[in-house]
């Protein structure tokens, strides 16, 4: 999920990040095979891990119950830049580098690139591929090399208020986004606030329509990264979106995660969210009162009978190159992102890509409450596994996603600005950066 988003999920108090260098045990050197810590024998191994999911400290004792030599602290991260930019700083220092790093999806092209994270193919990490979605195995793998194991998923999914939509008319929720304009202005004629849905900017909602399109406007092969916002997919996944917002039919006064976000939510004048899975887990706590009228559904599709869906948020752990206990690292990797250690993970409320999760009857037959007793999880499998293939993001995007609201801002606010010219504003200013910083970007 969007780090944003994870921080009021997972907010485990565990330890600052002003203390996270201190509190690392790397050595500062490659660090590699058993010379490097490998937590066998009796030899005593203190790991340090930062991550901002609290549901991998939960984890921890079944391991080192399994490992009693191997000792393991969860470092809080904060912030994903916080936690990048110390992880930066650690690696130039050549000290305090932890032993196992949580990344976002998008951010593991920016440390593996450059060769700042351990190829885990030395660990044989190829025989877990077929217990990932396609897509998470994909996000992990940079230039034919994995460096991270998916640890949590966020496919793209509409929830729907079903409530609303009896009221203003409709009897099912939209499965083309044809049916969804269509639906838009009958929500619309309801009055007052209700909309199908908000928008002030959220470039990952925008991206995840034009993924779903088959919009592919990042390639990167290497250190080349090519920027196009004019493929057919994008182009008509960004028309529709200008379509909504031109005809009035998206609130753009209401932002995510507010205040009036709760209560258009809890009221049910805001019909639709089309969110990472993980929405399931916060939903309940953002919207009490609707409690029962919320449904899940896959995210309305471009052509009557397809089944493509996107990516809306992910994360994943990766070992530091200059980590100085790798096999040790890898073996907890190992026990919460694929073995033993995942169930506790699940139960804690963890959405994962692992399909021995997803393709469960205890995962996908079990009804939710919250959800009028609906079996969201068999839901949530299928917009796993129909994620569309061949996304990319350029290994600078922690950057760009930082500067897209404040280039989207005046259209939200003037609507003077079309989609387009902002997209293509934002291609400029990633171009002069990513050069700047020695990629190689047109």
């Amino acid at each position: 999920m969007r780090l944003s988003q994870k921080a009021r999920l997972l907010s485990a108090v565990l330890v600052p990040m002003v203390a996270l260098v201190a509190c690392s045990g790397g050595s500062g050197g490659s660090g590699g095979g058993k010379a490097a810590g490998s937590g066998g024998g009796d030899e005593q191994v203190k790991l340090t891990v930062w991550s901002w999911d609290g549901t991998v400290e939960k984890a921890v004792p079944g391991f080192q119950a399994a490992n009693p030599n191997i000792k393991v602290e969860v470092v809080n991260g904060g912030s994903s830049q916080d936690e990048y930019k110390a992880l930066d700083n650690a690696i130039q220092a050549g000290s305090g580098v932890p032993d196992l790093v949580m990344f976002e999806y998008f951010a593991v092209p920016y440390f593996a690139i450059p060769g700042k994270l351990a190829d885990l193919g030395e660990f044989g990490v190829e025989k877990f591929k077929n217990d990932y979605v396609p897509a998470a195995w994909a996000d992990v793998t940079v230039n034919g090399k994995v460096y991270a194991l998916p640890s949590d998923y966020g496919p793209s999914a509409m929830f729907y208020n079903s409530a609303t939509l009896k009221k203003a008319g409709i009897d099912k929720a939209p499965a083309t986004w044809d049916e969804y304009y269509e639906a838009a202005k009958k929500i619309r004629a309801l009055g007052g606030d209700h909309y199908i849905a908000q928008d002030t900017g959220d470039i990952f909602f925008l991206l995840s329509l034009i993924w779903q399109a088959g919009g592919r406007p990042f390639t990167v092969n290497g250190n080349k990264v090519h920027i196009d916002f004019t493929d057919e997919g994008t182009t008509r996944a960004v028309a529709f979106w200008q379509k909504m917002l031109d005809e009035g039919l998206i609130n753009t006064k209401i932002t995510g995660w507010s205040d009036d976000w709760n209560r258009t939510l809890n009221d049910g004048s805001l019909a639709t969210q089309t969110m990472g899975g993980w929405l399931t887990s916060t939903l309940p706590e953002r919207a009490p009162k609707a409690a029962g009228d919320f449904r899940v559904a896959l995210m309305p599709q471009w052509k009557q009978g397809d089944k493509v869906g996107a990516e809306n948020g992910g994360s994943s752990f990766g070992i530091p190159a200059a980590a100085g206990h790798k096999d040790a690292a890898f073996k907890f990797l190992e026990y919460f992102a694929h073995g033993g250690g995942l169930s506790t993970r699940v139960d804690a409320g963890a959405f994962v890509p692992n399909t021995s999760v997803l393709e469960s009857e205890a995962f996908q037959g079990k009804a939710n409450k919250y959800f009028g007793d609906q079996k969201v999880g068999a839901v949530l499998a299928e917009a796993s596994e129909t994620v569309g293939s061949g996304w990319q993001y350029p290994p600078f995007f922690e950057w760009a996603r930082s500067i897209y609201g404040d280039i989207a801002s005046p259209f939200y606010t003037t609507g003077k600005v079309k989609l387009a010219e902002i997209l293509e504003q934002w291609k400029q200013r990633c171009i002069q950066y990513g050069n700047e910083q020695g990629f190689q970007v047109d």
